[in-house]
């Protein structure tokens, strides 16, 4: 061959040239990805031989883009250590293979080109790795690691498991249930999620022609199989066109991976906004399977449909609706729910009074969560981050307690985010006009009517007398109903005589019946109010619910019932109650409450605040399944949980120590009666002879009126109002504000204003907050003041909103606050006690001074400094302690008494 003798010159003398150069050869990472590609490319230089050597210049940059001939002289160097030769022969292997394979595509599925860090390899690595070592390509055995490596990464990308990344974001109660589920049941379903886009970012660089053209020979070439030649010719040559890449490839892969998934929530936004939703309340039926499903609920009552298909409804108009408890208002407002999370894709809030309440309703719709792809959230206590996390693919619904949805609504107002939310439901609607927790209820839902463009308001509500006032507060349309699924029997129950509640009789009460039971002298003295004669007429056949005024009357009831009742009820499901007993003792560290260790064998148990979580929650499920027969608990049970039962019995017409109220009445006897389960259920509320006039007028009373809180205490309510007001820049001026407090139920409610008008009250609430510190004027660069914008809130002001502090009690916190940054004592829990004690428990507190002078004096050195140190001078104890008066007492003594 002419000219042979100067090729392997040539050769020989590049190899000399590689060894003298170490630091550099083809495993070294100083030779980028373009170097590489350029000496795998000869003929893309013109070579000019000499005796003394070589010399090489390079031709113009645009030939690296001749895609046709730029491997054309690549066999011109030696016939025998060709790169493409040794190619062509594994081709005709793999001709030759594919003719006598029926699988004849499979080796083109395993040469799929994929590109890394700007070098392109095949995807079967191994077979290449031996080919580029034979034929002394630059491609290093480090980029085959890597490629291995990206690989491994990419197919776990791509993996339709749910991923770590996946999990995280879950919410802590709904990566519960999920590992619940997955324990349950190795057969649980699988999430349903759309499939993710196609990553583009790592391929190599076309420009608009190239692509045309290819595209047009894939057109009109549809059977054409690419040999393998032609796969390494394209992915070098997009190589040699890649440039090198400055960025590190775990931030390339970051990237990557950043636009995917907005790739994918775009995509599923755009296909859910045109999605054909289905026939099921524009549901789709898979909703319909699942309430049968999860819930075993195979149709709605007539009056639910009527009210998912009112008109206001379809026209996203607010909506108050009452009906009787058990008649199933929650089923509505969650379909409603799931309607805007699915169809509308819009994120819900849902407001309920208790925190148990909270925790229940979000195991309830953890399953339809992960069945229908959103997220569940809880806020309740501790948990709940404010502000949310901001989500792409998934809508969420937040379920949260009065105070934490307050706070979840400032937040999303300040972080500009309120029109997110599309729907806020409320249960127990008519909360709004009692004490402070009614107050931040309307706080709430006045901020949301006036910041948000997007929210539709829905309010459960017991039936109430002024139902029109919350009509007009929420702009809201109004459906009712006296539907109940069981029919309730009320009894009220003096001495051993029970009468039943009638409207028509005199007094409100007709008799019914006589107590026959044989109740010895002892008993009767134990049990006057005849609890035992009441429960044993129900259990253990059916369940029955005892409600106590108090969390310790509960327990004492509970035992009682226990040591006086027929024992053949420990036989009753014996080895099921074993297990229970078994599992609170876990649950418990070992550490049983004495009383259900003692009234669990008989199937009974208490029910209040004082159990933890997971106790609460496996008394309730126990009682839900039957193996617990009665449940003695309090008030909170009748707003919170869903435990009904056949009879319900409230043990006196008073919660702690005030009077029963006409819904409180009616939620706790709403308890009785089980849809499907019962044909009727019965109330009992045993009464006292001092008490009867009282439960007269209760029974016979009209509906209850439903009234603003703003005013109470003091304007509290009004003056925290404002402060959020302006701290969250809803309005920052006295007409803006005054504007905004128009849109409150006060303002709907002028019979609460005497004498005055509500611009006054809000004038005489901003100059309150002006005064203490928490609002300021602002000015203009010259000093004047902006009459236009002229309102802002100071540190205080907004750490006190921010904190969810009293208006009352932010100063003297401040204060003491301050005074411990001076000194604060830490060889000792006191100074520490003193600055957590509730400002509230103040009034509570009226010690005898001798004993605290005595107990003083029993205190360290160290301990008797922090007394001094935080106002109370040994000197001030031992003038109380002696009797004589103080003119001046020192407000701090109150606070430091309430540590005790």
């Amino acid at each position: 061959m002419e000219g042979g003798g100067a090729v392997r010159r040539r050769t020989q003398e590049r190899r000399r040239r590689r060894r003298q150069r170490p630091g550099q050869g083809a495993d070294s990472p100083g030779i980028n990805c373009r170097a590489r590609s350029r000496s795998t490319s000869p003929a893309v230089r013109k070579k000019l031989n000499s005796d003394e050597g070589e010399e090489e210049l390079e031709e113009p940059k645009a030939e690296y883009f001749d895609s046709d001939d730029m491997f054309a002289d690549y066999d011109s160097f030696s016939a025998n250590n060709s790169f493409l030769t040794e190619i062509d022969d594994l081709e005709q292997k793999h001709v030759h293979f594919s003719t006598n394979s029926p699988n004849s595509d499979s080796l083109d599925r395993n040469i799929a080109v994929q590109p890394v860090g700007g070098v392109t390899q095949m995807s079967n690595a191994r077979n290449l790795a031996q080919v580029f070592s034979e034929t002394n390509t630059a491609i290093s055995s480090r980029d085959i690691r890597e490629y291995d490596s990206w690989k491994r990464m990419k197919e776990q990308d791509n993996s339709s498991e749910p991923q770590d990344n996946d999990l995280e974001s879950l919410p802590s109660s709904q990566l519960f249930f999920r590992q619940h589920s997955e324990e349950c049941s190795q057969s649980a379903t699988v999430i349903k999620e759309i499939p993710c886009q196609l990553d583009f970012s790592d391929l190599p660089y076309r420009s608009d022609t190239e692509a045309n053209e290819q595209d047009c020979k894939s057109v009109f070439e549809p059977g054409r199989r690419k040999s393998l030649k032609d796969h390494l010719k394209n992915a070098m040559a997009g190589n040699a066109r890649s440039s090198a890449s400055l960025v590190s490839k775990s931030k390339q892969r970051k990237e990557a991976i950043a636009t995917e998934e907005m790739a994918v929530a775009e995509t599923t936004d755009d296909n859910l906004a045109f999605v054909d939703i289905g026939p099921f309340y524009g549901l789709p039926t898979k909703v319909k399977e699942l309430l049968l499903q999860i819930r075993g609920i195979e149709k709605l009552y007539d009056w639910q449909h009527d009210c998912l298909t009112f008109e206001s409804l379809q026209k996203r108009k607010n909506l108050i609706y009452s009906l009787p408890t058990s008649g199933g208002k929650t089923l509505v407002a969650e379909i409603l729910i799931l309607r805007e999370l699915l169809c509308k894709q819009m994120d819900v809030l849902m407001i309920l009074p208790y925190v148990a309440l909270v925790q229940e309703k979000v195991g309830s719709l953890c399953g339809f969560g992960m069945e229908l792809g959103f997220l569940v959230e809880e806020y309740a206590g501790s948990k709940g981050r404010i502000p949310p996390i901001k989500r792409r693919q998934k809508k969420s619904v937040y379920i949260a307690t009065i105070e934490k949805g307050h706070s979840l609504v400032n937040a999303l107002i300040e972080a500009g985010r309120i029109d997110t939310l599309g729907l806020v439901v409320v249960d127990e609607l008519h909360m709004l006009g009692e004490g402070g927790r009614g107050g931040i209820l309307e706080m709430t839902l006045s901020k949301i009517l006036y910041a948000s463009k997007t929210a539709q308001i829905i309010g459960m509500s017991a039936t109430l007398r002024n139902v029109e006032d919350l009509q007009r507060f929420l702009k809201a349309e109004f459906y009712t109903s006296n539907f109940r699924p069981v029919e309730l029997k009320e009894y009220v129950k003096i001495q051993d005589s029970i009468y039943e509640t009638d409207s028509k009789a005199e007094n409100g009460l007709k008799f019914s019946r006589l107590l026959d039971f044989k109740y010895s002298s002892e008993l009767q003295k134990v049990d006057p109010d005849h609890l035992i004669a009441l429960v044993t007429e129900v259990i253990p056949k059916y369940s029955c619910l005892v409600f106590c005024p108090t969390k310790k009357n509960c327990e004492n009831v509970a035992s009682m019932i226990c040591k006086h009742i027929n024992g053949d009820l420990k036989k009753v499901k014996e080895k099921e109650k074993y297990h229970l007993l078994k599992e609170l003792r876990n649950i418990c560290s070992g550490k049983l409450c004495p009383v259900l260790k003692r009234t669990i064998p008989f199937g009974i148990a208490y029910h209040h605040s004082g159990l933890t979580s997971d106790e609460r929650k496996c008394i309730e499920a126990a009682y839900s399944s039957g193996l617990l027969c009665l449940l003695t608990c309090t008030s909170t049970l009748a707003a919170g949980v869903n435990l009904p039962a056949r009879r319900v019995i409230l043990r006196a017409p008073y919660v702690a120590t005030d009077f029963l109220k006409k819904n409180q009445y009616k939620q706790m006897i709403g308890r009785a009666g089980r849809a499907g389960i019962d044909k009727a259920g019965e109330s009992i509320l045993i009464v006292q002879e001092k008490d009867k006039e009282l439960v007269q007028n209760l029974i016979t009373s009209p509906l209850e009126s439903c009234y603003s809180t703003l005013l109470l205490d003091s304007n509290k309510g009004i003056r925290s109002l404002l402060l959020s007001v302006v701290g969250l820049k809803i309005a920052n001026n006295p007409e803006e504000i005054y504007q905004f407090m128009c849109a409150t139920l006060l303002s709907i409610q002028p019979q609460l204003l005497p004498n005055k008008s509500l611009r006054d009250v809000t004038m005489e609430a901003l100059q309150w907050l002006k005064e203490n510190g928490l609002l300021k004027e602002r000015e203009n660069s010259d000093g004047e003041k902006n009459c236009q914008n002229n309102l802002g809130i100071t540190q205080l002001g907004r750490a006190t909103y921010k904190g969810s502090v009293e208006l009352a009690h932010c100063e003297t916190l401040y204060a003491d606050l301050k005074k411990g940054l001076e000194g604060l004592i830490l060889e000792s829990y006191l100074h520490l006690i003193y600055l957590i004690t509730p400002y509230d428990m103040i009034p509570q507190c009226s010690p005898n001074w001798m004993v605290y002078f005595k107990q003083f004096n029993q205190l360290s050195p160290i301990e008797q400094q922090v007394t001094s140190t935080v106002g109370v001078p040994e000197s001030f104890i031992t003038k109380k302690a002696s009797g004589q008066a103080i003119k001046n007492f020192l407000y701090e003594l109150g606070i430091f008494l309430g540590t005790g």
